[in-house]
Parts: C-alpha cells; sequence; structure tokens
C-alpha cells in the first residue's frame, strides 16, 4: 500500500438484529483512518437506516447495482478495496456469496473483491449448525475467505446459544491483523492452533492466592493473529479480563492443574501450540476451607508448597502428534548462574519445545504493556531478535515461524 494512502474497507452489513452492532464497528475503522464505503443489504436498512449509515461513513450510501450506474459500483467498489468485511453474515449471504450469486450490490462486490473477505456470522444457533450453512462456510474457507467462528451467548429473544456476532471491538482488531498481512491466501487456513494465556492462581484459602502479573495480552494477540491467518483457534485462558478474541474458541481456566488438562485436552488435536500463559510454579499443599486469620501473637502462618506440573515439558516430550510445532514463552531476569539468554538456552534443552520466547522483565517489565521485545530461540540453534515493538508484531514473528516449520514437515 502506498504510503500515506488510507486503507479502503467494504463494510458490508446484513439484515439481523445484529446489524446495530455494525454502527460501532464502522466508527472503530473510520476513527482508526480508514476509507470505509458501507454496503448494506436492503434487509439490512429495515434494522438501521442509511442516514445512520451516512453519518458514520461520511459517504452517501449505495444499496442497489443500478444507483450511480456510470460509476458502475458493483464493480469498481470490490476493486478498490484492501478489505471487506460483512457484519453481520446472515446464513443467507453466507449461501449467496458460496455459490457465487450476485443478486444484490454486497453479493456483486463479494465477486468483484480481490482483497481479503472477513465475515462475520450472526444468527440461531440452529441456522449455524444446519449442514447446508456448515458447508457453505467450509467452502469459503477454502477458498480463502475468514469466516469467523460465532460467539456464545444470548440471541434474539430469550434464546442463548452459539451465533451471537463477536464484539466489535474485537471484529476491529481483527479486521487490522487481516489488513497487516495483505491480500496473501493465509498461511494457517485449515491449521488449528492451541494458545494458553494469562496467569494461573493457587488458592490459599477461598479469598487469597498465589499468581503472577500476566495480564494474557501477548496470548490474545497470538489468538488474533493465527485467526487472521485462517487457523482455527483454542485459547486457554487463565484468568484473563479481556473481551474473547473474534473467531476464538474461549476455554477459561484457574488453576495450573486446570490449565495443563485443558491444554493437554486441546493439544491432541493440534498443528502447533504455543504456551504464552504464566503458569504457577508451585501451589500450596492444603487450601482452607475458611479465610485464614491474622494470629494475636503476630506470627504469620507456615505455608508450605508443592510443585506444579510442567505443561510445556510433558506436551514437548509426550507428544501426541509427532509433527507438531511447540512454542514454549520464559520469562526470566538472569541471575548469579547465567544470563537471561543462558538461562533460556537451558530451559529450551530441557523443556524439549521446537522454540522458545525469551522476555527479559528485570524491573517488571512486559506485563501488562502493548509493547514487547523477545528473542526467539529454536532447538535447531536458530536466534531471532525482535525489537520492541507491539505484541501484535510480535505474534506474526512467532507464527511466521511456527508457520515455516509446518510447512517443512
Amino acid at each position: 500500500m502506498p504510503a500515506g494512502r488510507r486503507p479502503t474497507v467494504v463494510l458490508g452489513v446484513c439484515g439481523g438484529i445484529a446489524a446495530y452492532k455494525a454502527a460501532e464497528l464502522l466508527r472503530r475503522l473510520t476513527e482508526s483512518g480508514h476509507d470505509v464505503t458501507v454496503v448494506p443489504t436492503r434487509t439490512a436498512l429495515e434494522f438501521v437506516g442509511a442516514p445512520t449509515w451516512a453519518a458514520l461513513s461520511g459517504k452517501e450510501i449505495a444499496t442497489e447495482v443500478f444507483e450511480h450506474i456510470t460509476e458502475v459500483p458493483h464493480v469498481r467498489i470490490g476493486q478498490q478495496a484492501d478489505l471487506v468485511v460483512v457484519a453481520p453474515a446472515t446464513a443467507n449471504t453466507l449461501a449467496r456469496a458460496a455459490h457465487g450469486l450476485a443478486d444484490d450490490l454486497l453479493t456483486n462486490v463479494l465477486l468483484t473483491a480481490r482483497c481479503p473477505v472477513v465475515f462475520a456470522p450472526a444468527m440461531h444457533t440452529e441456522m449455524w449448525e444446519h449442514p447446508a450453512t456448515q458447508a457453505n462456510v467450509a467452502t469459503l474457507r477454502e477458498r480463502g475467505a475468514i469466516v469467523i467462528e460465532p460467539a456464545e451467548g444470548r440471541l434474539t429473544g430469550k434464546d442463548t446459544g452459539k451465533g451471537r456476532l463477536p464484539d466489535p471491538a474485537e471484529i476491529f482488531e481483527l479486521c487490522v491483523e487481516v489488513l497487516d498481512r495483505g491480500p496473501l491466501r493465509p498461511d494457517l487456513a485449515g491449521r488449528q492452533v492451541v494458545v494458553s494465556a494469562g496467569g494461573t492462581r493457587e488458592y490459599l484459602d477461598p479469598v487469597r492466592f498465589l499468581g503472577n502479573r500476566s495480564s494474557g495480552l501477548q496470548g490474545y494477540a497470538l489468538a488474533r493473529a493465527a485467526a487472521a491467518r485462517g487457523a482455527e483457534v483454542t485459547v486457554v485462558a487463565a484468568n484473563v479480563t479481556l473481551p474473547d478474541p473474534a473467531g476464538v474458541k474461549v476455554v477459561r481456566v484457574e488453576t495450573t492443574a486446570q490449565l495443563r488438562d485443558e491444554v493437554v485436552a486441546a493439544a491432541a488435536g493440534a498443528d502447533a501450540v504455543v504456551m504464552a500463559a504464566a503458569p504457577a510454579d508451585f501451589r500450596p499443599t492444603s487450601v482452607s476451607d475458611a479465610k485464614i486469620k491474622k494470629a494475636a501473637d503476630g506470627s504469620a502462618p507456615t505455608i508450605e508448597l508443592a510443585q506444579n506440573p510442567d505443561i510445556l515439558a510433558e506436551i514437548s516430550h509426550h507428544r501426541p502428534r509427532p509433527d507438531s510445532v511447540i512454542v514454549g514463552f520464559a520469562a526470566e531476569t538472569g541471575d548469579e548462574t547465567g544470563s537471561v539468554l543462558d538461562l533460556a538456552r537451558a530451559k529450551l534443552a530441557r523443556k524439549g519445545c521446537d522454540l522458545l520466547v525469551v522476555n527479559d522483565v528485570s524491573g517488571g517489565a512486559v506485563f501488562g504493556s502493548p509493547d514487547n521485545q523477545a528473542v526467539i530461540l529454536g532447538a535447531d540453534e536458530t536466534s531471532y531478535d525482535v525489537p520492541l515493538g507491539s505484541k501484535r508484531l510480535l505474534a506474526h514473528v512467532i507464527w511466521d515461524q511456527v508457520a515455516a516449520r509446518l510447512t517443512s514437515h
């Protein structure tokens, strides 16, 4: 993309109750400097009118193929786009797109677009799970489109289940990821990946726990990046308070034992596992049923600790799939026994993973920050320095390394 040019995004909006949420997505896109053209379907305008889309985008809204016909909108809009995102995408639109129908302006745009296309479905659970919808989704994904998995939650009326439109903020983050990648076919398409995120808690009593400062930001950045590159992503999140990444299955846990069980189960069918979470190394041998009280004499209780399972070593040394790629993280400070990299190289050999992402966390660096810098060590004795930048950037560098190893298998 030429320097200084605003990325051109087409926002397709379909006729579903979630259409009102697309207004928030549009606001985020325009406020972040994107040039957005909104293409609503006829039924979308029954939910949110054209004046709303025009006011938020700063452009007149075209809804029909024969409007402004001298400008050939059914061809030009798609040809000029850097990204097309359809949110919400109904079962009807997914079906028409999968079968190459072009009976309105939006489906014409989808046929003429040669840029990345993202669909964010929203519908009732039964419609999403119907074999016809699943076949259409599979077809679109095979052609390189990114079809986000719907979220679970409250649907229309009293219904609850899978089919809810993901959070518009997370759809926006995914769109940014896709624009960063450019028009290349996603290199993780068809791959199943597992990412752990956050920090575990080991309870002392009902209100106190041993924990750490991991926020989950890097793990969630890895999940978004993998989804943008076409992967089917499962995140095992330990005490993370961030919104669920769009199109990602999130499994929530608290303790290291729970994290271990969920990661091992998910890893059984995964092409790659990235252990970005910070599991507690130790846990109390006993947990009090009641809050531990202060002693009258001022003495402190003695807490006996036991070592937690080493999840990274377990999945590295006992791989359910011999061709899987395992990535670990090492938060090091260095000590009298060696430097950060000395300790990290020893950990890489001990854990048995393929890649180890090394963070120097001296002084509390990295935790809770939007930025990160790292050294990626390979079991093949490679080393890759990643300078300070966004956690999104580091996530893509990590997936570059993973994708190269998956291709070589």
